[in-house]
């Protein structure tokens, strides 16, 4: 993303910074009224922890992540970036949504090389750290390749690869696996998990996919249809790095019930 004028940068210190919701809520104004997207939703995440939330459509997870990433304010309630007050946008941060947003003009290098471009970073300087996110995303071939002779699981490989090249403390990522095949999006879970594993940034994960949450995440967060709030918190302690059949772990079905019970009850899951 570019840095807006002004533009909060977190702190350098951590390889991940922590990120704190108070009492967040946001109300949207419609012709037909108000409309409460988010209520009284408070959360934490510690540097460098991978936190996923999980919803149904419409619960308000989407504009939660645009509020953590200070692009839109709140009604009322405050973020924090390692207990600093959000008030602005943050730059030190790495976005990542299921539509890849790749320019059509410029190769899976030339993508990746955008963000520091805007940023105004020496391209020399950045070229080797993008072809090496390149190589261990597995599109080390694939670099002077354009997005149309690229497969949708290749795409978003080059849209993460663009939102880390900048080193960010914060990624937030959008169901960034969301159009893709089972099969693709397994292999993708396990490329991710790898790439933090070695990184450790701090990382908030939409995902209406109970086994991706589970199968990526330190923690689960389970919001309520909207208005937006968090009715469960799931600590997942699964050995890292995870296989790609999790159901061996019993832990891993418990996990998954409690995740549909707790739809059950909101009536979102009605079987």
């Amino acid at each position: 993303m570019t840095p807006a004028a002004g533009a909060a940068t977190a702190p350098e210190a951590s390889r991940g910074a922590a990120i704190e919701g108070r009492g967040i809520g946001k109300v949207f104004l419609a012709r037909d009224g108000a409309v409460t997207a988010l209520d009284d939703l408070s959360f934490r995440i510690a540097p460098g922890e991978f936190v996923s939330l999980i919803g149904p459509s419409g619960c308000g997870k989407s504009t939660l992540m645009l509020i953590a990433a200070g692009l839109i304010p709140a009604s009322q309630g405050t973020i924090l970036i390692d207990d600093v007050r959000l008030d602005r946008p943050l730059t030190d941060i790495g976005i990542v949504f299921q539509d890849h947003l790749l320019l059509d003009f410029r190769t899976a290098l030339g993508n990746v090389l955008l963000q520091p471009q805007i940023r105004g970073t020496p391209l020399d300087a950045a070229r080797p750290r993008a072809l090496e996110l390149l190589r261990r995303l597995g599109l080390e071939a694939a670099a002077n390749r354009y997005p149309h002779q690229l497969s949708g699981g290749m795409r978003q490989r080059v849209s993460i690869a663009r939102a880390l090249i900048h080193e960010p403390s914060v990624l937030l990522m959008d169901e960034p696996f969301g159009a893709l095949d089972a099969i693709t999006r397994t292999q993708m879970r396990h490329d991710l998990e790898l790439l933090w594993l070695e990184t450790r940034k701090t990382v908030l994960f939409i995902t209406h996919s109970i086994e991706e949450a589970i199968g990526l995440s330190d923690r689960v967060l389970v919001m309520s249809p909207g208005p937006g709030r968090i009715v469960d918190e799931i600590a997942v302690e699964l050995p890292r790095p995870r296989p790609a059949h999790l159901g061996e772990y019993p832990s891993f079905v418990g996990h998954a019930q409690r995740i549909h019970d707790s739809f059950r009850r909101m009536g979102v899951i009605k079987f």
